[in-house]
């Protein structure tokens, strides 16, 4: 008898500690980047794993293999349903190609939420969390039309974007920048169909500092004498310049403006490679996704969009250390400080 109390006390005991186990158990969430190694997502996992650290989520990270590779990204969402998960975040690489994916999620329960790069549609997410992307694109045209002055009028423009399929942060952003300069967009959700003479052409870069040099290298065939360089990133941007330093237009008669306000991209304003950027925050996106995702577990609640729009603006501020008139902007020792944050 005392043989089998013993065996019925050590049974209770593993049963207890399997009960405490599965009450402890985490919920999965997940977050998919574009890329693994563009520090934008780098800074997006960081801000993502310390959220989740904190409200005791099980957060799996995954990444394309290189900027517009839908198939990982889809498998990506496929291995979250089956693991049970909640909800994840994702810069969708593909804004339309993913969609019928998404929606597999979201018929499977999950919370999805979008981050930086809308969808197409943009309601095929739950909500998405992102800078107001053209707002971002205006502010840099803003600035390198109001630094040139009169002499915008004879710009010569290189337009350094993302990818051929243009997803919506890529026209979203070269919409804006041609907004805010003052050129005639025409279909506001594509761009290279503008007639404006000021535009030399559009290359893709792949968001990668290879890319945009190869990308300046190819326009300024066609345009030696540019002098104002959009580029959709701040990597891209310092391969643009890589490209107009060994032709020996470095010396500042070129304007170089871009999006993201990384550390790197602020220093390089510092130091001259770039004029301006606008600078975005991931790290909050990424934390405010763990935090939706662990409220919609909680208590079933979707978070809500900004007032007037229909995704939540996580902000953006021009940064550049030679300021224009009307518009607004901080320096580089805020920049610094704000970075990614």
């Amino acid at each position: 008898m005392g043989k089998l109390l013993k065996v019925a006390a050590a049974g209770a005991v593993m049963l207890g500690l399997m009960c405490g186990t599965a009450a402890y158990a985490q919920e999965v969430v997940g977050l998919i980047t574009k890329t693994e190694g563009n520090p934008f997502f780098v800074k997006m996992r960081e801000g993502a794993q310390a959220k989740a650290d904190e409200l005791g989520l099980d957060l799996r990270t995954f990444a394309g293999k290189f900027d517009g590779d839908n198939d990982s990204q889809i498998a990506a969402i496929e291995n979250l349903i089956a693991a049970g998960a909640k909800g994840f975040a994702i810069v969708p690489s593909d804004s339309a190609a993913i969609v019928p994916t998404i929606q597999q999620a979201r018929d499977a329960g999950l919370l999805v939420i979008v981050l930086d790069t809308p969808l197409d549609p943009i309601d095929a997410a739950d909500v998405t969390f992102a800078t107001d992307n053209r707002q971002a694109g205006r502010l840099i045209g803003q600035w390198a039309a109001g630094t040139l002055g009169a002499e915008a009028a004879n710009a010569k423009i290189a337009m350094l974007d993302l990818a051929v399929n243009q997803p919506t942060v890529d026209y979203l952003r070269d919409q804006g920048f041609m907004e805010g300069f003052g050129i005639d967009v025409k279909d506001p959700n594509r761009y290279g169909d503008e007639d404006d003479a000021r535009i030399c052409g559009h290359e893709v870069t792949g968001g990668a500092e290879d890319g945009g040099r190869t990308a300046m290298e190819t326009l300024l065939q066609k345009c030696p004498d540019v002098n104002v360089v959009y580029t959709i990133n701040e990597p891209a941007a310092a391969g643009a310049y890589e490209a107009l330093k060994a032709i020996g237009k470095d010396d500042g008669s070129v304007l170089i403006v871009s999006v993201d306000g990384g550390c790197p991209g602020v220093a390089n304003i510092k130091d001259g490679v770039i004029g301006a950027t606008s600078q975005q925050y991931p790290l909050l996106m990424a934390s405010m996704a763990m935090e939706a995702i662990k409220t919609f577990v909680d208590t079933g609640e979707k978070p809500a969009v900004t007032e007037g729009l229909d995704f939540f603006d996580t902000g953006a501020q021009l940064v550049t250390d030679a300021p224009v008139a009307g518009v607004e902007s901080i320096d580089t020792t805020k920049g610094a400080e704000l970075c990614w944050g």
